[in-house]
């Protein structure tokens, strides 16, 4: 498959950011939205080498449409019965959906096999990760073209299986759940945790820091998204401190106040680029020749680091340890997908090895036995034998 022009449905700020890129990347773009005065603004974002398309019908001819539309299935299945009308059955229609299975959005089409997921990250000329997303029906064919066009585009494309959060968005559920959870215990103050997590980890965020600049209420949404996608497992269940607090109307930034007020925001400088590696490794090995956390370093951190992080590592390497099991993506794209995705300072299975896989699984049985199942490791991160 050959592509060449490229449309994007809607023209907000993450419609506007695919076109502009596309433009970039030296193919022929044209924009749609349904209204008039969001397609102008649109257009204006994405710079002059972007056309309008006022109408649906002028997009045929595009050899891939990418859909930028609110997050709503049966308004995305609805445009892409539209979207296959308009433009033949030999144009890939792509999703730029983070939360929706792909292979329902092309449900009902009578050519499922050119229906992918082509998820940016926001804002697209800024991110360069770019998930492609290969529904049961999704063609081999359009999966690589489309990889093809994300990589003309600048992009870093990594290969998703369609499932729950595709890949970096369900790698990052143990930064937030187990945070969240941590303070629901009394581990620690949410001001501690993140601290910990940017000084002693090199995130360039604490979970709650990132909550509140997210929303409370968008990314309680996505927990209770997933927790139903994935068959209620007890480690995506959703956090009822959070919820709390949505009903109390506490947002994060956009309301003023989240886990903190906006007029006092936490301070501690961010972790500078290009560390080595975290301050809580061990410089030396151990027997087995795995990297191991030091908790006399942690201490001294933070008394609290030696609770937190090995914790909330050990969800990380079991949440990367059951993706791998489910063949979600492979081990260097989901390792990809979250430096790039979310900034973090290593990959997951690169966490896993500083951690060390059996120390990991030997914290988890042990909070497993304490606290339920939510801390079930997953066979793949538990030791042979």
């Amino acid at each position: 498959m050959k592509v060449e022009r490229v449309g994007v449905v809607g023209a907000g700020t993450m419609g506007a950011g695919i076109a502009a890129i596309a433009a970039e990347g030296g193919y022929g773009t044209l924009l749609h939205d349904p209204d008039p005065d969001a397609l102008a603004a649109g257009l204006e974002r994405a710079g002059e080498e972007v056309r309008a398309a006022p109408a649906l019908a002028d997009l045929a001819g595009c050899d891939l449409v990418v859909e930028a539309a609110p997050e709503d299935l049966e308004l995305k299945q609805e445009l892409f019965a539209a979207l296959a009308e308009a433009c033949g059955p030999e144009a890939i229609l792509a999703t730029n959906t983070s939360s929706l299975p792909v292979g329902e959005i092309a449900a009902g089409l009578s050519h499922p096999e050119r229906v992918v997921g082509m998820h940016f990250f926001n804002p697209p000329a800024k991110m360069r990760l770019v998930e492609v997303v290969a529904a049961e029906r999704s063609s081999p064919d359009a999966v690589e073209a489309t990889v093809e066009v994300g990589e003309r585009m600048g992009r870093t494309p990594i290969r998703a299986k369609d499932s729950p959060g595709f890949v970096a968005n369900r790698l990052a559920r143990p930064f937030t759940l187990e945070s969240l959870r941590m303070l629901a215990e009394g581990v620690a103050d949410a001001a501690t945790i993140d601290r910990v997590c940017r000084l002693g980890g090199g995130f360039r965020m604490g979970p709650f820091e990132l909550i509140d600049l997210i929303g409370l209420d968008v990314n309680l949404s996505v927990a209770r998204s997933f927790h139903r996608q994935g068959g209620e497992p007890e480690r995506w269940r959703p956090s009822e401190v959070q919820a709390r607090l949505v009903e109390e109307g506490r947002l994060g930034r956009k309301s003023g106040r989240g886990f903190y007020a906006y007029d006092d925001a936490p301070g501690d400088p961010s972790p500078p680029s290009g560390v080595p590696c975290p301050r809580y490794v061990r410089e030396r090995n151990t027997g087995a020749g795995e990297p191991t956390l030091d908790p006399d370093a942690l201490a001294r951190i933070d008394p609290a680091a030696a609770a937190i992080l090995p914790r909330l590592l050990a969800q990380i390497a079991n949440e990367a340890a059951f993706a791998l099991e489910e063949e979600v993506a492979s081990p260097q794209d989901m390792d990809t997908a979250m430096r790039l995705g979310f900034n973090w300072p290593r990959g997951p299975l690169e966490l896993t090895e500083l951690i060390g896989a059996a120390r990991a699984a030997a914290l988890l049985e042990e909070l497993r036995g304490e606290r339920g199942d939510a801390y079930r490791p997953a066979p793949r991160l538990a030791p042979a034998g």
